[in-house]
């Protein structure tokens, strides 16, 4: 899961095309994971958390870091999510790069209702209402983190429900959007540059960006150039 640097980079620059937000007892082991492992697969930089980074009452700077450097940010909302303050704050720090960013961020209603997330009922008045009751949490967070989910929660994403649709049909959905929005940034990245266009349709179609097969393509050149690439793009041909 989840995020704050001194010194925030803009896009493009980032070190992740994606970010997973979610909450690890829900989902880490299962819709999580398999999620990861079709990014990983497909050649789609994305960043996880890993258990050990919530050991503090903070959220880590790590996390921070990864929302800030990421293109995409998943959300997948499920029945504890709202119970983490974790999550919450990663939420928060999602729409604070959405709106000054240019961060994208899809929202996976994960087994629970796309209208209780907007209107934080159900299982997540519940995880509210213990919020409120905490004296150690500011109210003006606490507010922070309903206008975040509302927020996200109006977003178009992927609604998934118990034995009425296959996770992995919905993962491959998610992939493969996500792999079209990717492809299309990097034919962004290169609007202006004089006889780059047909080159850059001619590695589009080297790389079979549609495949789920392995392909590897080398890049050289006069040394140091490298250092100004993309490192998203970087990734794709990886």
């Amino acid at each position: 899961m989840a995020s704050t640097s001194a010194e925030t980079p803009s896009l493009p620059g980032s070190n992740y095309d994606v970010f997973l937000s979610f909450r690890g007892e829900d989902t880490r082991h299962s819709f999580t994971d398999h999620l990861y492992e079709a990014f990983r697969l497909r050649g789609i930089e994305a960043f996880r958390d890993s258990e050990n980074l919530q050991l503090g009452q903070e959220i880590a700077s790590e996390l921070i870091q990864a929302i800030e450097k990421s293109y995409y940010a998943i959300v997948v909302f499920s029945e504890k999510y709202a119970d983490s303050k974790w999550c919450l704050d990663e939420l928060a720090k999602i729409v604070e790069c959405k709106k000054n960013k240019r961060l994208e961020v899809v929202p996976v209603f994960y087994h629970v209702d796309p209208s209780d997330v907007r209107k934080q009922t159900g299982p997540f008045e519940k995880a509210f209402d213990e919020h409120q009751k905490n004296d150690k949490i500011d109210r003006e967070k606490i507010q922070k983190w309903k206008d975040a989910m509302r927020e996200v929660g109006n977003l178009s994403g992927e609604h998934l429900l118990p034995h009425q649709r296959s996770e992995a049909k919905c993962i491959e959905v998610i992939v493969k959007e996500i792999s079209n929005k990717l492809s299309n940034t990097f034919s962004a990245d290169t609007v202006g540059l004089v006889g780059i266009k047909t080159r850059v349709e001619k590695l589009k179609s080297d790389l079979a960006m549609e495949s789920n097969d392995v392909r590897i393509i080398g890049i050289w050149g006069t040394g140091g150039m490298g250092n100004r690439g993309n490192s998203r793009n970087s990734t794709k041909v990886a």
